[in-house]
């Protein structure tokens, strides 16, 4: 039994990848809050979702992780320029940063989700029902994609709080959003007694995109596979799962 046991330490040693000694990470994160994912606390220290599974990701692989922040705009040159190791800061996936860096497997994908009006039944049904959804977002090509032919309308906003409001007042059926967007009128004092969930929708990736990934530069592979063993492991684990309940309502691995 002990043979077994010591087996199978070296193996998960092996899954994660070695730390080098005294290594220290650094890991690039947009000095803008992006609530829950990384917030400040009152002493200045990084939390959230976010913070949270890239401890556990460091844990995992042995690895002395510290923050360096920078402004959204630039993470990608920064991280080109040697500034830190990481980006880890809801970076999406797209074919245009492909070209510049690389990317982990996705480590999280936002589904969309539909509230309506409180009597509403218990399923969205949207055949012959007007949908509204703000525009130039990823819910838009959504809704476009899987209810366009069947909607009695799909109705833009240029803003969210407008089709928040549409929708209490009872001038549009639904409203279609991603599932952060969606919880947080919810928990209004307006959408607490107008709406609620009605359903959480299957991720697509045609619509939605690729979802969100650790990026690197194209030539750091091996620490690549380490994060990707990382990943794959605190999800196997169920540490993953976890520290999302603490957040969120609703899965957000999208895979």
């Amino acid at each position: 039994m002990k043979i077994l046991l010591a087996i199978a330490a070296m193996v998960a040693a092996v899954e994660a990848g070695p730390a080098k000694a005294d290594e220290i990470l650094r890991f690039g994160i947009a000095e803008e809050p992006n609530p829950p994912f990384t917030i400040k606390d009152t002493s200045g220290a990084w939390t959230g979702w976010e913070v949270e599974i890239r401890d556990a990701v460091c844990r995992k692989m042995g690895s002395d992780c510290q923050w360096v922040e920078t402004g959204w705009d630039d993470l990608v040159p920064a991280l080109r320029a040697r500034k830190f190791d990481v980006i880890w800061s809801s970076l999406p996936i797209t074919d245009e940063r492909r070209k510049l860096i690389s990317f982990t497997d996705t480590y999280y994908a936002l589904p969309v989700a539909i509230a309506g009006p409180r009597e509403a039944g218990g399923t969205a049904e949207l055949t012959d029902k007007t949908i509204g959804v703000q525009a130039s977002t990823a819910a838009l090509a959504y809704a476009s994609a899987h209810y366009g032919a069947v909607a009695r309308q799909i109705k833009i906003y240029d803003n969210q709080d407008d089709a928040d409001q549409d929708l209490a007042a009872g001038r549009i059926d639904v409203d279609l959003a991603d599932a952060i967007t969606i919880s947080a009128f919810l928990a209004t004092d307006v959408g607490k007694v107008c709406c609620k969930l009605l359903q959480t929708l299957r991720y697509d990736p045609k619509t939605l995109g690729q979802g969100f990934a650790a990026g690197l530069r194209p030539d750091d592979t091996a620490l690549r596979d380490r994060l990707n063993a990382a990943i794959k492991a605190i999800r196997a684990s169920g540490e993953y799962n976890a520290i999302t309940a603490k957040y969120f309502g609703f899965d957000i691995y999208g895979q």
